[in-house]
């Protein structure tokens, strides 16, 4: 017997062992109440799919899937019975006969064998990838006495333990999802696919046309939400189902920038989103003295996902607004591609159903994103201004920080000769300047109470709401933020001076 064979049955031999010892993972009530619908049942269940797989690895799922050859919701309600307690989800389509008991923070799924298959083998034979393709009795699972084998038909345990993803036959052709599925079990575990499979995604790209886009958005963000979201991303690129996602990424393939950048603007899109990657695991190394600040942003529910999404599609305004200057010798340019590139995102995130908010500030920070570079530009030639800081802070909302980061992902993404030196290093200290700046001054100017309101304007001043009252209020935010006005005395006085310069009748 050859060492992969024997380390290949080693694991199997393990693995068994390793399943048994998850039954002290879950309340005890669960298994036996499970045990009562089998026996109800007359007949076997089956453990399955990511469970088996989960544990496998070695990993706690929260989820427990098992088969049956039939009635699964009348299992699913006749478990609530036994547990007196759990809500029923219905699954499925009217074809499929499935359902889902949540109870305890436990999500336990149960389906009948799928369409067409009469034995666990032929069920398992028809699901995604083969390491999903694995099952036990459930009954042997609880029953020590009894032999516990795993079942796997198409070398699903070979494959987890060379930590590869191969495609079940007919796989795509059944559900095109699962291409993208796929590259979300790479993002999740590292696995790599096979050859076999990345001919079979190249082969079935078009297909996924017929998935419903909610099925695909919630993949996309499964990803994007991961640690390898750049090198995944990259992987879809190569086999074109990225861009059967977002056709509007395909029209950076190809093409040049100016000599600041080394690559084109797709290659620079993804090289911006591998940066964010980098910058996300280490913020500190990047903006070395807001260590507090960073941590505290990134630790907002979704803005994870929102900063990749963003690195990803900061330059989709590009390819429309694409320029050569014949009258600058030739130049490239790419005027306007921020404001363009919004509306670009809006779209984008209405097709693929974003939530509002997501939308709205992923194409927030996409118009936003060469604000700082023009800042570092002023700054280096006369200083930074608290009306600069204030304006900056104003756009940017909740997503300063956030838009930081996607400067500096776009800085690391273009190396080319023309690139200024130092960027990265003005990137840092501007962002700094500008968060002490909005500590001491402009956060008591935006968040504290105003001094003067637009109900002031008409008391006491016997103005009409109208354009000009954001003028004046917007103005004296910026004389309290420069320390001219500290008080409601010096506000309205302020007020005073600025409506008789407005109209010197008054």
């Amino acid at each position: 017997m050859n060492t992969e064979k024997k380390r290949e049955e080693s694991m199997v031999t393990g693995g068994v062992e390793v399943l048994r010892n998850h039954r002290a993972d879950y309340p005890p009530e669960l298994f036996e109440a499970l045990g009562a619908v089998a026996e109800e049942a007359g007949r076997d269940m089956y453990l399955v799919g990511g469970t088996v797989r989960d544990w496998l690895l070695q990993r706690r799922p929260n989820d427990l899937d098992f088969t049956i050859d039939s009635d699964a919701v009348h299992c699913c309600r006749f478990l609530i019975r036994k547990l007196k307690g759990g809500t029923f989800v219905p699954l499925g389509t009217a074809e499929e006969d499935a359902g889902r008991v949540v109870w305890r923070g436990l999500v336990i799924d149960i389906s009948s064998f799928r369409l067409g298959a009469g034995t666990i083998i032929e069920d398992l034979s028809m699901r995604d990838f083969t390491l999903n393709a694995l099952g036990i009795s459930f009954r042997s699972f609880v029953d020590s006495s009894r032999p516990l084998e795993i079942i796997d038909p198409l070398g699903g345990v070979e494959d987890l333990q060379n930590g590869v993803l191969s495609a079940c036959p007919d796989a795509f052709t059944d559900d095109p999802l699962r291409m993208l599925r796929g590259y979300r079990l790479w993002a999740r575990f590292g696995f790599t696919l096979t050859p076999q499979t990345l001919a079979a995604i190249r082969d079935n790209v078009a297909s996924l046309s017929r998935v419903s886009v909610e099925r695909i958005s919630y993949e996309m963000d499964l990803i994007m939400a991961s640690t390898r979201a750049h090198q995944v991303v990259s992987g879809m690129a190569d086999s074109g189902l990225l861009f059967q996602v977002i056709p509007a990424l395909k029209a950076g393939v190809g093409l040049s920038q100016p000599e600041s950048h080394h690559l084109d603007v797709f290659g620079h899109s993804l090289a911006a989103l591998g940066n964010m990657e980098k910058i996300l695991k280490n913020p500190e190394f990047y903006y070395s003295q807001c260590e507090a600040l960073l941590r505290e942003y990134l630790g907002r529910p979704g803005i994870v996902e929102v900063l990749k999404w963003t690195a990803l599609l900061h330059d989709l305004g590009k390819p429309e607004t694409r320029e050569i200057r014949e009258d600058k010798g030739g130049r490239i340019t790419f005027h306007k591609h921020d404001g363009v590139g919004r509306d670009l995102v809006l779209k984008l995130g209405r097709d693929l159903r974003w939530a509002n908010d997501k939308r709205e500030r992923v194409a927030s920070l996409t118009e936003m994103h060469m604000h700082p570079f023009h800042l570092c530009n002023v700054r280096r030639k006369q200083g930074l201004s608290k009306k600069a800081c204030l304006k900056l802070a104003k756009r940017a909302k909740d997503d300063l920080i956030g838009l930081f980061f996607l400067a500096m992902a776009d800085s690391l993404a273009g190396k080319g000769d023309t690139k200024p030196a130092a960027m990265e290093e003005e990137l840092g200290a501007l962002l700094c300047e500008v968060l002490a700046t909005y500590r001491k001054d402009i956060e008591p100017a935006l968040h504290g109470p105003r001094l003067v309101t637009g109900k002031d304007l008409i008391e006491q001043f016997g103005l009409k709401p109208g354009p000009e009252f954001s003028r004046i209020l917007n103005d004296l935010q910026l004389a309290q933020v420069e320390g001219d006005v500290q008080n409601r005395e010096e506000a309205l006085l302020w007020v005073k001076k600025m409506l008789k310069s407005m109209d010197p009748g008054l």
